[in-house]
């Protein structure tokens, strides 16, 4: 996610200063993006350079400047929640390039590589199953309490908006074993194929190379007696 326009989602409610807006972004996220007030100011100060929010007005007792969006930063969250993400452009994910890359690597134990990140996958899933039924356990809490309506719709949008960060992050974990289970099967029958593909030494490619040019010969030459055969008939 954009710490830009998250920020500016959360101007969108009203001005704000830099911690006020950290903490109620983490708060909303369930603290998965964790920011500081620095990189909070440093968005800030951007987002005036372009025109989108401004100061509301001098520094309080405490030195702190709550912020407000422009006419065109209300126009640029309007549109931000009506574009759909960009897919477009493929993320870098440290484990997808870890593996691909120690398969290229000689002496790399593959399989072990991905044997590991699947114990520390389904750990941190069993983690991410915990904490969603600590969320939900709250909710069916605050039900039975029935606190004051304009608090409980406020605690309950934060704990959904958690419970939403919870469960992307629970798919993902879910899809991650999966792509690993997929991994260690390649590997095997990668492992069953009389020649790999990768790291091997210079004779046995050669050896493949000769094996192959030898099939491809036979091929050529069983393909021109069928035609010479089909010829005379």
């Amino acid at each position: 996610m954009s710490v830009k326009q998250g920020l500016m989602a959360l101007l969108a409610e009203g001005p704000m200063y830099g911690a006020q807006l950290r903490s109620e972004f983490e708060e909303r996220t369930g603290g998965t993006w964790p920011l500081n007030v620095g990189q909070v100011y440093t968005t800030l100060n951007r987002l005036e350079r372009d025109g989108l929010v401004e100061p509301t007005g001098e520094a309080d007792s405490e030195g702190r400047i709550s912020y407000r969006l422009t006419d065109a930063g209300v126009a640029e969250v309007g549109t931000w929640w009506t574009t759909p993400v960009d897919r477009d452009n493929t993320p870098r994910d440290e484990l997808t390039i870890k593996l691909a890359l120690a398969v290229t690597v000689p002496g790399v134990d593959v399989a072990a590589v991905a044997r590991t990140q699947r114990t520390a996958t389904m750990r941190h899933l069993h983690d991410l199953t915990r904490l969603k039924q600590d969320v939900m356990r709250k909710q069916r809490d605050a039900e039975r309490d029935e606190p004051e309506p304009d608090e409980s719709d406020s605690t309950a949008n934060h704990d959904l908006a958690w419970l939403l960060v919870l469960e992307n992050l629970i798919f993902s974990a879910e899809a991650e074993v999966r792509w690993l289970d997929h991994v260690e099967t390649r590997l095997h029958r990668e492992s069953l194929r009389p020649f790999r593909r990768s790291g091997d030494s210079a004779g046995a490619a050669k050896a493949r190379a000769e094996v192959e040019e030898t099939a491809y010969r036979r091929e050529v030459g069983s393909q021109q007696q069928t035609d010479r055969t089909g010829a005379r008939r």
